[in-house]
């Protein structure tokens, strides 16, 4: 099926890398964003159409007669963009918006683990400020607070603090009218993002995010500063108790109702000391920054592995994989996440190395030109720079010399990327 036209939703680094997967697919004829970025721009053709703008994206699908639409971020997924594409006849990879509710819904999520069986933590909805002390009875420090609303990844408070606890569940209520307090997994995070259609579904490789903004995961919670794929925690035993107790309930649930899940559902989870997975989340798209360092890891066709999905054929489809392991490394603009410096010159992002089996290259996220040309910041987290190799360490230290050449006024990032999975080397 050469010379597909694929547009592509959203303007951040896990768009950039979809967009670098498909221009790597012989089945891509040309490749569209809306909005885009800088990096985006390099391989396709930018469109100014917000995200939110669901009549505007509809249009602009047909406009270019879109045989595929990739949807990158959350909300417009929640906003039904996927229904009103498919109602128009485009094949688009992302599920409508019934199935999006799963990360729309924090607590709707909790009930459909609680009615499957699926392993998670406890929770409680408190929809009653009198009741929070009492709730913070119910479970052992640390507490995990959570809005039942979209907050890119930000929208959670974990704390060992009884009067942070407080303060957070009381702003959460003040600002929703209700909110949960959910039991604290305890073990090591990970994440399997899952390519899912009625037909089947296809597991891509394990990988861990670095969601605190600090060194040895301290500070605030962040969009994300940094990944790693494959993820050794997630060993062939554990993987395949994911499949059990988790992905295959999941995908016998969200095949059969009325209109089936077709996107990615990505799998949230703590892996306790004995190997036990549970789940903190799902999110109903690919995860960003792990999409940077899972697509480089698929060498086969990206593009006709998506379409298939978008068309409820993905066990018709056989994935491959390349041996090696990859790290992206976050550079964030000064401030983030509490702010973010935007409009700053960016220098020396066009580094790329390739020695052997090994190479790295830049993720563009929050970029532009400006009307002189130059390359300038405009987000919170900027760009990251990738790493491939055959081992984790030599993905690391390549990953690590590309956003060493990077000159950005008061950028800022995390020196251990990866650095659990470098202590089991």
């Amino acid at each position: 099926m050469p010379g597909l036209t694929v547009l592509v939703i959203g303007g951040g680094g896990r768009e950039h890398a979809i967009c670098i997967g498909l221009d790597d697919s012989a089945s891509v004829d040309s490749i569209h964003a809306a909005p885009g970025n800088a990096g985006t721009s390099l391989v396709g053709t930018n469109h100014p159409v917000a995200v939110s703008d669901v009549e505007g994206l509809i249009t602009l699908a047909d406009e270019l007669e879109a045989d595929l639409v990739v949807v990158g971020p959350e909300a417009p997924l929640v906003n039904g963009l996927a229904d009103s594409l498919r109602a128009a006849g485009v094949a688009c990879f992302g599920p409508h918006s019934d199935g999006a509710r799963l990360e729309g819904s924090k607590l709707h999520a909790k009930r459909v683990m609680q009615s499957l069986g699926v392993p998670t933590g406890g929770c409680l909805v408190i929809e009653d400020a009198s009741a929070i002390e009492t709730a913070l009875d119910s479970f052992e420090p640390p507490w995990v607070v959570k809005r039942d609303v979209l907050a890119a990844g930000k929208g959670v408070t974990v704390t060992s603090d009884r009067n942070e606890a407080h303060d957070a569940l009381v702003t959460g209520f003040g600002q929703d009218g209700f909110v949960l307090l959910e039991e604290h997994l305890s073990g090591e995070e990970a994440s399997v993002l899952v390519v899912m259609d009625e037909s089947g579904y296809v597991c891509l490789p394990a990988s861990q995010d670095h969601k605190r903004v600090g060194e040895g995961d301290t500070g605030p919670n962040t969009g994300g500063m940094g990944a790693y794929a494959p993820a050794p925690v997630v060993t062939p035993a554990v993987l395949q108790r994911v499949i059990d107790e988790i992905v295959e309930p999941m995908h016998h649930h969200l095949r059969n109702q009325d209109v089936p899940y077709r996107g990615c559902l990505y799998v949230g989870l703590m892996i306790d000391s004995g190997g036990k997975p549970g789940v903190i989340e799902f999110n109903v798209r690919f995860g960003d920054p792990e999409t940077q360092v899972t697509i480089p890891l698929i060498s086969s066709d990206l593009a006709e592995l998506l379409l298939a999905c978008a068309e409820g054929r993905v066990s018709d489809i056989e994935v491959e994989f390349h041996p090696h392991s990859a790290a992206t490394v976050v550079l964030a603009s000064e401030g983030y996440p509490a702010s973010s410096a935007t409009g700053r010159v960016i220098s020396g992002s066009e580094i790329e190395i390739e020695e052997g089996e090994i190479r790295a290259f830049v993720h563009y996220a929050g970029t532009s030109f400006d009307d002189a040309g130059n390359l300038v910041s405009s987000g919170g987290r900027v760009l990251s720079a990738t790493g491939i190799a055959p081992g984790i360490g030599e993905a690391v230290t390549a990953a690590y010399e590309v956003i060493g050449c990077i000159g950005l006024e008061g950028s800022h990032y995390r020196s251990d990327i990866a650095y659990r999975a470098l202590q089991r080397v």
